[in-house]
């Protein structure tokens, strides 16, 4: 597994407190996105980026939200949109998160649980991308 540079490095804007985003790969046709921090009006915009130019690259895109503290409507809106981009490119898009977390709850209020394919763990989405 060959880590890819971060679209944010440690001197960013973005990186400390607020938004870390790591990418690595996961053999020729899987990343994956670990996501720590804060979703916010902010920060979203990068993460958009990030998600955009990993699904040019790739056809399998996990994005792991398990150590996201916040996701306000703006994070919600770059997931969707990650989503469309993936399902108009076909590729695949997973989420991968704690149930009774931040991600779960925003989800679930916004009615949006049902438009993402959701796995517990980063290798369960990866072994159902196969």
């Amino acid at each position: 597994m060959a880590l890819i540079p971060s679209t944010l490095g440690s001197a960013g804007p973005l990186s400390s407190d607020l938004l870390d985003l790591q990418v690595t790969e996961h053999g020729p046709h899987a990343r994956v996105v670990t996501v720590t921090g804060e979703i916010d009006a902010l920060t979203a915009p990068k993460l958009g980026t990030t998600l955009t130019a990993q699904l040019a690259a790739t056809s399998v895109l996990v994005i792991d939200l398990a150590k996201v503290r916040f996701l306000g409507s703006a994070g919600l809106s770059v997931l969707f949109a990650a989503n469309e981009l993936a399902i108009r490119e076909n590729r695949h898009l997973w989420l991968v998160f704690h149930y009774r977390g931040i991600v779960s709850r925003a989800l679930e209020v916004t009615d949006l649980s049902e438009q993402f394919n959701i796995a517990e763990t980063v290798v369960g989405a990866l072994i159902n991308s196969l």
